[in-house]
């Protein structure tokens, strides 16, 4: 680990109220203007135990290497922030990189990854009074919904109790709402329009207010059937890098043209490209920003 990593231990050592000083004296970054694109990285995987990046079951295990990624990331050109969870945040705090930048907080990472109460998605990082207490610019949920699962049901409460506390707040609530299946323990995100729309649906009715309800939805390639049926900003989700990133480009550049959506919320896809370029992914995703219309 370097001597800047090894600082870092030894604040948080001895000197944990840096974290709140960070906080506090951070220079925030306005969310963007109307026609302009958002970009935030997500790095908040390892929490709920999702550590493998295609073959590398392994990839994001390691948190200097993560750090090094993120940084590099967030000085790329058009990267407007960061989404994670309270420990990667507050490490990118204490390193001065969320300076003139976005920070979103993960809020449910109780859904561990395999699990089997993995639907069941507990609250167990940021709630919206600690989110607004760091002075962040949002939180993101996640919600899978399993008809067959007993445990979406919670999901489903908790989340809706989430953006209504976000919104007394006026902070974006930035809500991922996936219809899932199972097949032999593994959870599937099911991309077909019909239950993308499902989802949509859904989550844009979570909380006593949509006012500050943001989308973040996977593009498939039907998107113009899923942006139809909402009137919410939707930014649009990286998922698991199983594909080759060429194809993937090209699905984030078409639906991006689409009115609504309003930029990218991507992490592994971009972190840990398969030939470990992170800046060369950044910017080409950064292009077809600039290319598309994000009205």
């Amino acid at each position: 680990m370097s001597i800047e990593y090894e600082a870092l231990t030894r604040t948080r050592a001895h000197r944990p109220q840096a974290i709140a000083e960070a906080a506090a004296g951070r220079t925030r970054r306005p969310w963007p203007e109307p026609g302009r694109p958002l970009f935030v990285i997500a790095a908040d995987h390892p929490a709920r135990g999702s550590l493998g990046v295609r073959d590398r079951p392994m990839a994001m295990a390691g948190r200097a290497d993560l750090l090094d990624r993120l940084r590099l990331a967030l000085s790329r050109p058009g990267v407007d922030g960061v989404l994670g969870t309270p420990d990667v945040l507050e490490d990118l705090l204490l390193l001065g990189a969320l300076e003139n930048r976005l920070a979103i907080g993960s809020m449910n990472r109780g859904g561990l990854a395999g699990a089997a109460f993995e639907l069941d998605d507990r609250f167990t990082a940021y709630d919206a009074d600690s989110i607004a207490a760091m002075r962040y610019d949002g939180g993101k949920m996640l919600c899978r919904i399993d008809p067959a699962d007993p445990g979406s049901a919670s999901t489903l409460h908790a989340c809706a109790r989430a953006v209504t506390a976000l919104a007394a707040h006026r902070t974006v609530a930035l809500v991922e709402p996936l219809w899932v299946t199972r097949d032999g323990g593994r959870v599937n995100v099911d991309l077909h329009p019909e239950a993308v729309i499902r989802g949509v649906s859904v989550g844009q009715d979570l909380g006593a207010t949509s006012a500050y309800t943001w989308l973040k939805l996977p593009a498939i390639d039907e998107m113009e059937r899923v942006m139809a049926a909402t009137t919410l900003p939707v930014l649009l989700l990286g998922g698991d890098p199983v594909e080759a990133p060429d194809l993937v480009y090209a699905r984030w550049e078409r639906a991006l043209r689409l009115p609504g959506v309003r930029g990218l919320v991507v992490g592994r896809a971009l972190l840990y490209p398969p030939d470990d370029d992170v800046a060369a992914a950044v910017d080409i995703a950064g292009s077809l920003l600039s290319t598309g219309q994000a009205a």
